[in-house]
């Protein structure tokens, strides 16, 4: 018996102490951005997954700490973006004031790097499941759609999405990308959706990949499409040339489709 309590102190203590440096990373975060009620946000947080079963927590349970921190990204420097996460952490870093992904929410900037879980009948946050049966981690992160759904459903004017032409398709269909953000793209607010396509010489995707038209399908009435290959070196250039103009950061010519709505008008509404 004396060995079992050994053995259990050794399992859960683990744990729980990793819990407690969720709480204090979750704080140490927060508290740079001064606007927000720390404790608030963390108590929504916890409401949202702890005494529940992980692989039961839906994309909503988050939807109150998510209005409780909302961000707005500017017009026309929203940023959506799939299998490209290296080049969007060092345009957010080098240009901040050209583009927004959601690396740049508050929320996100809070929670990035964490994964976390409740467990049915315990009041704790724990940073993994130790139960065989769950391999539901995933489910944990569910903030990650809702803060993305309501990343895209905010954006206004032109939209960037940056994908991957090394890989074949472009972006991951099943993904957040394609599942939860481009289907909230609002038309009422976003004129364009500007498809950036990073290819280097061996490209396994362009611009005429059939998994393009699909997404072209899926965008609501009113708002254009437009694509766009460009080299590792035009990304690169973008990132460390801070001369170098919002505009022309993916340089050369788009092919566009006619819009609806006036890209200037858009905007000058969308301030207010």
């Amino acid at each position: 018996m004396g060995s079992l309590k050994i053995l259990l102190l050794i399992i859960i203590i683990p744990c729980l102490a990793l819990g407690q440096e969720i709480k204090s990373t979750f704080f140490s975060r927060c508290e740079k951005f001064k606007e927000y009620d720390c404790q608030k946000l963390w108590d929504l947080f916890e409401k949202a997954h702890v005494n529940k079963d992980p692989c039961n927590i839906s994309v909503e349970a988050y939807d109150r700490l998510i209005a409780a921190a909302p961000f707005k990204p500017e017009c026309n420097k929203a940023m959506l973006w799939s299998l490209t996460e290296k080049w969007v952490r060092e345009l957010k870093a080098s240009r901040p004031e050209c583009f927004q992904p959601l690396l740049k929410t508050p929320l996100a900037s809070v929670l990035e790097g964490l994964t976390w879980c409740g467990k049915e009948g315990s009041k704790d946050t724990f940073a993994t499941m130790r139960e065989p049966k769950d391999n539901c981690n995933i489910q944990c992160n569910s903030i990650s759609d809702s803060d993305s759904a309501d990343y895209a459903a905010s954006a206004s004017g032109h939209v960037t999405a940056l994908l991957n032409g090394s890989t074949d398709p472009p972006f991951n269909p099943s993904g957040v990308f394609a599942c939860v953000e481009v289907p909230k793209l609002d038309p009422k607010k976003v004129q364009r959706l500007n498809v950036v396509i990073i290819s280097e010489n061996k490209a396994k995707s362009t611009c005429s990949h059939t998994c393009l038209n699909k997404l072209k399908e899926m965008l609501k009435g009113g708002i254009s499409y437009t694509c766009k290959e460009v080299s590792e070196s035009q990304i690169d250039d973008c990132i460390n040339n801070e001369s170098i103009l919002c505009a022309d950061c993916f340089s050369g010519s788009w092919v566009v489709r006619p819009s609806v709505l006036s890209f200037i008008v858009l905007c000058f509404l969308f301030m207010f």
